[in-house]
């Protein structure tokens, strides 16, 4: 991601921590856009005797994820650097694995259980540089992503026991 020409930015968080924390929040966009791409192509497609209420259940979270990205994105931009907005630039960055297919309705919810916990595991790397670099706006922000998808991934883990 090449750098936008403004004015030097010197908000007590160094340029190169500024870029790693970049790069971090970037994947984290990535896995985000992918699970909010994935959930609502189930939202489309669920079938079968649970339809209703996953049907509802992937539109709230479907909503929750497209709210997520623009934060994500802007918190991207706020450090001086491009956010990725190309689908080949998020697989190339993302570590939830896209669907091209239509699994039945327990295959949906156990892989948004495992792209949950990508996102939490990816949003869990980034918090330890936003952590050493001093930034509590993106540990912040983690944070709160932290909460919403290891919330989710409990509430969609409850529905295959």
């Amino acid at each position: 991601m090449t750098k936008p020409a403004s004015p030097r930015v010197d908000n007590g968080i160094a340029a190169k921590d500024r870029k790693k924390l970049a790069e971090g929040l970037s994947a984290l966009l990535a896995d985000s856009y992918t699970l909010y791409l994935k959930t609502h192509a189930f939202h489309w497609n669920v079938t079968g005797p649970m339809f209703n209420s996953l049907h509802a259940m992937f539109m709230t979270q479907y909503n929750e994820l497209w709210m997520a990205l623009d934060e994500i994105a802007e918190r991207i931009r706020a450090l001086d650097h491009f956010a990725p907005g190309s689908g080949a630039q998020f697989a190339k960055l993302a570590s939830v694995k896209e669907e091209s297919g239509v699994p039945d309705w327990r295959g949906m919810v156990g892989q948004l259980v495992e792209g949950h916990d990508t996102c939490a595991r990816t949003a869990r790397r980034v918090f330890r540089v936003a952590e050493a670099a001093n930034d509590q706006p993106t540990c912040d922000l983690l944070t709160v992503r932290l909460k919403a998808h290891e919330k989710t991934a409990w509430m969609l883990r409850a529905l295959l026991e």
